[in-house]
Order: C-alpha cells, then sequence, then structure tokens
C-alpha cells in the first residue's frame, strides 16, 4: 500500500490508502535493475519500456516488425495482468535507434493502434542493447471493456 493525498476543497484534504500493484513479465532484469513491467495504481496501468525480447526463451528476432508484434504481446500481457487491454491505452511512447525501420515498425503499430488512437511520440534513439529495434511504453486507463 501507498499513500496518496485526494484534496477536497481548496486546502483541504484526506490521506487515502490505494492499493498499487506490481506486474512482472519474468524478465531478470526487473529485479536487477529496480523496475517493474507495469505498476497499476487506481484506474492507471503503466506500463515500462519494453523491447521484443521473447522472456520465455530469452530470443529477440532480427526483424524489427516481429520485435514490435513481440513487444506488444508483452504489453499486452502485462496490461491483462493489470486489468486493462490494448484499448484502454491512451498514450504510447516509441523509440527506435535506426530510422530506417520505422516503416515497418510503424505498419505493424497502425494493425494494433488504428483504432485506439493514444497520444504518441516517436522518439529515434540509440537503445541499451544493440540487438533492440524497437522499446515502446504505454500508459492505459481501465475503462472495463476488454
Amino acid at each position: 500500500m501507498h499513500r496518496r493525498w485526494r484534496s477536497h476543497g481548496d486546502f483541504g484534504g484526506e490521506i487515502e490508502l490505494m492499493p498499487r500493484q506490481l506486474i512482472s513479465s519474468g524478465s531478470e532484469y526487473e529485479a536487477k535493475f529496480g523496475y517493474s513491467r507495469a505498476v497499476v495504481d487506481g484506474d492507471w496501468v503503466f506500463v515500462s519500456g519494453t523491447t521484443g525480447f521473447d522472456y520465455a526463451t530469452g530470443e529477440i528476432s532480427d526483424d524489427p516488425a516481429e520485435q514490435t508484434r513481440q513487444t506488444l504481446r508483452t504489453i499486452s500481457d502485462a496490461l491483462v495482468q493489470g486489468g486493462a487491454s490494448m484499448s484502454d491505452v491512451v498514450r504510447a511512447r516509441y523509440y527506435v535507434p535506426n530510422v530506417d525501420d520505422w516503416a515497418p515498425i510503424s505498419e505493424v503499430l497502425g494493425e494494433v493502434f488504428g483504432d485506439v488512437r493514444p497520444a504518441a511520440t516517436a522518439v529515434i534513439a540509440d537503445l541499451i542493447d544493440p540487438r533492440m529495434k524497437v522499446e515502446i511504453e504505454v500508459t492505459a486507463r481501465k475503462s472495463g471493456e476488454k
């Protein structure tokens, strides 16, 4: 449990205990580097930057489109564990080291988010591992519709 300040009026307020749920994808790096795949806080699900590794096998494809699909599968699993779905995503951030990979990556993103259309930002930036072709982080607000 953590404490969250809930304000009532100009200066009044009360402290309300709100449960916070930590979600793991099974990646060894979550504990090693001190982060969660996702954190559920009330109606919000915050999914950490996620790459194309298949955490069950430790493998990563060399194909940017397949990495994007795997990344989105991992994100979807985290959202479901948090009581949300891909249709609940309201914000997405995409990090891509090579601008030449953007076309196949964005095609997959369009397939998944074409109807959802979250607020989004794409950034060309180096990633920690040179095998990574995309990293995606999302924020979702649980709607009750799956």
